[in-house]
């Protein structure tokens, strides 16, 4: 019986299809960005939370520059522009989307299996790295449908992604 392990693990996903898999959580945010009246995406929370709007900067500010720092090791805060309407924050949306696209084709495989220390201060392996982002966004967009619902709108279906 064998004890040796590969160098590098196998990934239990490919490359591609964690960029697919993350894409479509983006579009299903972006969906639910979209049916927020404008008088409300920035103004309307509940017990205290954020607003939508700020939430969905934080969002912004997690998505690109952790792609981009995967490609490039280098790990540049997003500084957010002033986003008043909905229309900017849907800009901003698809903009960050087109740079997480064209960053992720320049990561290495094995960068997410390397342990790293993104923005200098949040360390785990690469892939965990994604995984929180992707999983913030998930947390944050939960929020979301909260106060769509509150709001008498229909969220659309988690899984129509």
């Amino acid at each position: 019986m064998s004890t040796s392990r590969p160098a590098t693990p196998p990934m239990f996903i490919s490359a591609p299809d964690m960029l697919a898999h993350w894409q479509g959580h983006r579009r299903l945010t972006r969906r639910v960005i979209d049916l927020f009246p404008e008088d409300k995406i920035f103004s309307f929370s509940l017990g205290g939370m954020r607003t939508f709007g700020e939430l969905t900067n934080e969002m912004l500010m997690m998505a690109a520059p952790m792609a981009h720092g995967l490609a490039t090791l280098e790990w540049h805060a997003y500084t957010p522009r002033t986003i008043a309407t909905k229309a900017d924050l849907l800009a901003t949306w698809d903009e960050s989307t087109r740079v997480i696209d064209e960053a992720w084709g320049r990561i290495p495989p094995e960068r997410f299996q390397e342990t790293l220390a993104s923005f200098g201060q949040y360390t785990g392996t690469g892939h965990w790295q994604v995984t929180y982002v992707v999983d913030n966004e998930i947390h944050h967009r939960g929020q979301g449908y909260v106060y769509l619902r509150a709001l008498g709108i229909a969220p659309p279906a988690f899984w129509e992604r």
